[in-house]
């Protein structure tokens, strides 16, 4: 499983980056083989796909694009940065909304410059319009992400085949609550370390974990991309989309 979680213009390029140096060099490092790669509907995620695809010479590698794997709805903070809503809501709020696992941010009013923008994207055309989120916690995420995990990756895992996921931080954390089974208020001090894949291993014939999750990066780095990651950060780091 692997997190992408890079937002649009420079900051993607710098995202996309991570990936080439530290997805790609701790999958090679591992010696990791896939089958079958699962992400979302968005861009960047596509993106990272490109980048881990060439950086691992896979070619003609099926996958799979599924809007269930997008990232988290944040309502009407979506397209702002996090500093700028701090200094509007309080950081407390913020981080609130950020990490705890129910508490919902306000919906996206139509006069969000994103609205229309999420509304009207072809890409989702296939979303039921009754579960069309206009705001999204934590748990709304797991709700939306666990069939497709239950249904489909699972299937795929628990037949052999090696998946690699390339997601979002939001829904890293929630695959990642449901398969180690943390709790509600645990989960809110889960960071993902941003373009740092995590593996976790199944046994075919018992369908059960076997070891715990493993990061393929340094243990120093991982602390402090997490460390990065649980901060607010300031008026240059990414928008909450």
């Amino acid at each position: 499983m692997l997190v992408q979680k890079a937002n649009a213009g420079s900051k993607n390029k710098i995202s996309l980056e991570y990936a080439s140096k530290i997805a790609v060099a701790g999958l090679r490092k591992h010696k990791m083989e896939f089958d079958l790669i699962y992400t979302s509907l968005l861009l960047r995620a596509h993106q990272t796909v490109d980048v881990i695809a060439n950086g691992m010479n896979y070619s003609n590698l099926p996958v799979r694009c599924h809007w269930r794997l997008n990232e988290r709805h944040y309502g009407n903070l979506t397209g702002y940065n996090k500093r700028e809503m701090a200094d509007k809501f309080g950081e407390e709020q913020i981080q609130i909304w950020r990490r705890s696992y129910d508490v919902l941010p306000p919906k996206i009013v139509p006069e969000n410059p994103f609205y229309c923008k999420i509304r009207n994207n072809p890409k989702f055309k296939n979303i039921p319009e009754d579960i069309f989120p206009d705001t999204e916690s934590l748990k709304e995420v797991i709700a939306r992400v666990l069939p497709l995990w239950e249904c489909d990756i699972m299937k795929e895992v628990l037949k052999g085949s090696r998946v690699l996921v390339v997601a979002h931080g939001t829904v890293v954390r929630a695959l990642i609550k449901h398969i180690d089974g943390i709790g509600e208020k645990e989960i809110t001090e889960l960071n993902i370390p941003n373009s740092v894949p995590c593996v976790f291993e199944y046994d075919l014939k018992t369908c059960k974990r076997v070891n715990k999750m493993q990061y393929l990066a340094d243990e120093e780095y991982v602390k402090k991309e997490q460390e990065k990651v649980a901060k607010i950060g300031d008026y240059t780091t990414g928008k909450m989309i």
